[in-house]
């Protein structure tokens, strides 16, 4: 019998899905001083080996489809083994954002899920290494991680945590690698760019954007969000304005560029921020032309090579109705995680890539492009990360429910292991 007919005939002929309810009641049983709930978790956990035993004497791979019953649906067991048959490998390290991505503040009070946290316990078991790649500071990430996770695996050389974007990485327990400070390789040149927008940012924007919007990043990340609810109409319409803005700002700090050589040097680059120019009237004629079948040097040949060495070197992010983001390219979330891979030892990756944004998006990109990973997006994330995962491996969970794809990543690594 093929692995795929056993598959099929195991969540055929058995309750798998009572038994996934066992699991993670045996998992996820909070601590409590109780005999009553004591006894009652003892009898579940009795019920579950016993479960698990009908299993693992049914099929000659009992143990592993034991495994796979207690923790994947049918659905993710069967993608899990599409993925081990076009790949060939398993999982062996996580790159994961936090925000929208592993906790959402629409459907998991912004904590993550205790089952997602759980699932990297089991990962960290099988030594997984764990990089969290985000773009909030290293204090804020280190405290939620040691209390959902905890210090001890925290501080245990298998962590690391790529902050403020790829601004810096920290991975405990690595002596003199323990933290990379990645910005003080940047050159004075973008530095100073960066300088005189942050220091303009706020004070030299229109009433309407001053009001509207507050400040986020960090000295290499300059980012405007909106004081209204993200995704409405008033978000929408001012990150659009906020956008412009900042695209305006940067020509001022960068010697010898127009407004024109920057707004078509980001609109040739990325249609969202052409669509949000041309929506105004602002798209040069240029980058028009090439979007009717010029020729897309051609419509960047006006910009001074010493100028476009800049615009190079700095990055310009739209997410429609939630930020308009200018930060540094030379710090970036991908080279914060392939400097997280070097601490770690991770010398020939096989990763699994969760994220919503743009800047995750960059990470997906270059797994894909290496054949060092596969690639998973929440369905709110940016239109172009869910068009990536699409068309790669459509490994898209539902809002607030990373664990779907973990249990996927789960049951891959077990298959694998055959």
């Amino acid at each position: 019998m093929e692995r795929f007919d056993r598959l099929y005939a195991l969540y055929d002929e058995f309750d798998t899905e009572t038994l996934r309810a066992y699991q993670d009641f045996v998992d996820l049983f909070p601590p409590v001083d109780s005999r009553v709930a004591l006894e009652y978790w003892e009898s579940a956990s009795d019920e579950l080996v016993e479960r698990k035993d009908d299993v693992r004497a049914a099929f000659p791979e009992g143990e592993t489809f034991a495994g796979l019953a207690a923790r994947a649906t049918r659905e993710q067991a069967f993608a899990a083994l599409d993925l081990q048959a076009k790949y060939g490998c398993a999982v062996n390290v996580l790159v994961l954002d936090v925000d929208e991505t592993l906790r959402s503040a629409g459907h998991t009070d912004n904590e993550i899920p205790r089952e997602t946290l759980h699932l990297l316990t089991e990962f960290h078991e099988a030594d997984v290494p764990i990089v969290i790649c985000t773009g909030q500071t290293l204090e804020n990430v280190k405290g939620f991680l040691i209390q959902g996770l905890g210090n001890e695996l925290v501080h245990s050389g298998s962590v690391s945590v790529v902050y403020e974007a790829g601004t810096g990485v920290f991975t405990p327990g690595h002596g003199p690698d323990t933290k990379q400070l990645l910005y003080e390789d940047l050159d004075q040149d973008v530095r100073g760019v960066f300088d005189d927008l942050r220091a303009r940012i706020l004070s030299d924007a229109p009433e309407g954007i001053r009001q509207g919007c507050h400040l986020q990043g960090n000295e290499f990340n300059v980012t405007l969000k909106p004081n209204f609810e993200t995704g409405s109409d008033r978000a929408r319409d001012l990150i659009d304005d906020a956008l412009r803005y900042e695209l305006d700002l940067l020509a001022d700090c960068v010697g010898g560029a127009t407004r024109e050589h920057v707004r078509a040097f980001y609109a040739a680059a990325d249609p969202e921020i052409a669509g949000v120019l041309a929506d105004a009237g602002d798209l040069p004629d240029a980058v028009a032309d090439e979007a009717t079948g010029g020729d897309s040097a051609d419509a960047l040949a006006f910009i001074p090579e010493g100028v476009r060495g800049v615009l190079e070197r700095v990055d310009v992010a739209y997410y429609e109705a939630d930020a308009a983001e200018v930060a540094s390219r030379e710090l970036n979330k991908v080279v914060g995680v392939q400097a997280a891979f070097d601490v770690l030892g991770v010398d020939d990756p096989f990763a699994l890539v969760m994220g919503d944004s743009k800047s995750d998006l960059r990470v997906m990109e270059w797994v894909a492009d290496e054949d060092a990973g596969i690639a998973a997006a929440p369905e709110h994330a940016s239109g172009r990360v869910l068009d990536h995962v699409r068309e790669t491996d459509d490994l898209v969970f539902d809002e607030g429910a990373a664990d779907e794809v973990l249990r996927t990543a789960w049951a891959l690594n077990r298959l694998a292991e055959q």
